[in-house]
């Protein structure tokens, strides 16, 4: 008999100024770190986390702005990246997290790995340089149209112009890569925009599970 998967459980983590909301599925091993996109929400991962928690446990919190996440002022990727790690290293693992990127979210993920310890990165879809033509603009190049049907209820963005706006200064910098070391393994990258988190969802669990 095979056992139970992990359920989901929803925590409330008091970040500096405000708090992070954010899912857990508690499996054996390291943390998995899920950055959602911009005008998505933790939600989008759910299908992809559900496949990878009898390997580790996987942490989606919403980002700030998103979801159950209020909006703090002064926002930064290095300041939220501090309040992710402080989230990581509350769960009491003692292992450096793989760190997972999608779309708009990498800036995020590469500023938390050049600061804090990680197993490895994985930036996913390449950002579309679109932030500037509003939120319609970015649901469009996120792929969203290419999620299956029946994980379409997973990707429900918020079509915010505000939201676009306070993110605007951290799309307007270049996308940084950079290997990131990991127990010898290699940093991988994904760059087709197609909302892969959604859309092969199997092959992205492939690829997590081998960096850890």
């Amino acid at each position: 008999m095979h056992p139970r998967p992990p359920c989901r459980s929803t925590h409330t983590f008091a970040a500096a100024g405000s708090r992070l909301v954010y899912d857990r599925w508690t499996g054996p091993g390291r943390p998995v770190l899920l950055l959602h996109a911009l005008l998505f929400d933790r939600t989008q991962w759910w299908p992809l986390a559900a496949d990878l928690a009898s390997s580790c446990t996987v942490v989606a919190p919403d980002l700030p702005g998103h979801g159950e996440t209020p909006m703090p002022a002064g926002l930064s990727p290095a300041q939220v990246a501090g309040d992710l790690a402080r989230l990581v290293e509350s769960l009491g693992l003692r292992r450096a997290p793989v760190v997972v990127g999608h779309a708009t979210a990498a800036p995020l993920a590469v500023a938390f790995a050049d600061q804090f310890a990680v197993h490895g990165m994985l930036l996913v879809d390449e950002p579309m340089d679109v932030v500037d033509s509003g939120p319609d603009a970015v649901v469009a190049a996120s792929g969203v149209d290419s999620v299956p049907e029946q994980f379409r209820s997973f990707a429900e963005p918020r079509r915010d112009p505000q939201l676009v706006a306070a993110y605007r200064s951290w799309l307007d910098r270049p996308s940084s890569r950079r290997p990131v070391s990991h127990t010898g393994r290699p940093s991988e990258d994904l760059s087709r925009p197609r909302f892969t988190p959604l859309s092969d969802t199997e092959a992205l669990a492939a690829r997590i599970q081998y960096l850890l």
